[in-house]
């Protein structure tokens, strides 16, 4: 019998927004220069933070002022995407060579591969989850045309759906060889205050996305009769992904020099207001 191969898992906890976007680009520098075998992490916000996607445009779509009203942290992902409120969740990354055996080569489809994780782990939770495939021309062509800047406005390609909703907004990028897909797992979802943080050209559409959204993105605790706290999601989907990439993990502990790189990534990019406010 073939031993599963192994990767490494970190749960990082609460840390705060540039050092959460350094960690991912380090794990996935480490990862391209054979340092490390691929990675699972998983993570938290402090403060609660509004990433925004790489290619997003601050000054039209974002309003600073009800950023700082929420006291929300606010980062710029590697990752494209849009808006996304982090607060009451939990975070994912993975990060996996492109070579990886059996890895498709179309982000897609490599998207369906690395969230079976997920989707198990939310059966673990005693829900009923299942991937969205769009059906339709019409539905295809809407996925290129994102009506707001809000992420959890319409379920993308193989995105994770209970009852008919977008559960877990992932976004993907590729560099150096590597795949970098995170995303978020929610718990709740504050509609309100995430509808408040983007631009909108009228009142009416600021409104019917505020109506919209409990509709279309579901938070697990709006699901299950019993809440679920944030231990039991950190052990329904580190065991989810560990049958769902068929892989055995080992606990990860960055030592000081993994660190200290970290932060110099943090410092020159993700804290650096040049690289959040870039046109």
């Amino acid at each position: 019998m073939m031993s599963k191969p192994t990767w490494y898992f970190i749960n990082s906890g609460a840390c705060s927004p540039s050092f959460n976007m350094a960690l991912d680009e380090a794990l996935l520098d480490w990862h391209s220069a054979g340092e490390i075998p691929p990675v699972v992490r998983f993570y938290e916000w402090n403060p609660a933070t509004l990433s925004i996607g790489y290619f997003q445009n601050v000054e039209k779509e974002i309003d600073l002022e009800q950023l700082k009203a929420h006291n929300l942290g606010f980062v710029r992902r590697p990752t494209g995407g849009r808006g996304v409120l982090h607060e009451h969740e939990l975070t994912y990354s993975i990060i996996v060579s492109e070579e990886y055996p059996n890895m498709p080569a179309t982000v897609t489809e490599a998207y369906r591969v690395l969230s079976e994780g997920l989707l198990i782990g939310f059966q673990k939770l005693g829900l009923d989850a299942y991937f969205s495939v769009p059906d339709t021309d019409e539905k295809k062509s809407a996925l290129k045309n994102p009506k707001s800047a809000v992420c959890f406005d319409a379920p993308s390609w193989y995105e994770l759906v209970v009852e008919g909703k977008k559960v877990a907004g992932s976004a993907q990028t590729r560099q150096k060889g590597v795949i970098l897909q995170h995303g978020a797992i929610l718990l709740d979802l504050d509609a309100d205050k995430l509808v408040s943080l983007f631009k909108y050209p009228s009142e009416q559409v600021k409104e019917r996305i505020r109506k919209s959204l409990p509709e279309k993105a579901v938070a697990i605790n709006r699901l299950r009769e019993e809440p679920a706290n944030m231990e039991e999601c950190i052990q329904a989907f580190k065991q989810g992904f560990e049958d769902g990439l068929n892989i055995h993990f080992e606990e990860f502990t960055l030592s000081d020099v993994q660190i200290k790189y970290v932060k110099s990534l943090e410092a020159s990019r993700y804290a650096n207001d040049e690289w959040t406010y870039r046109k």
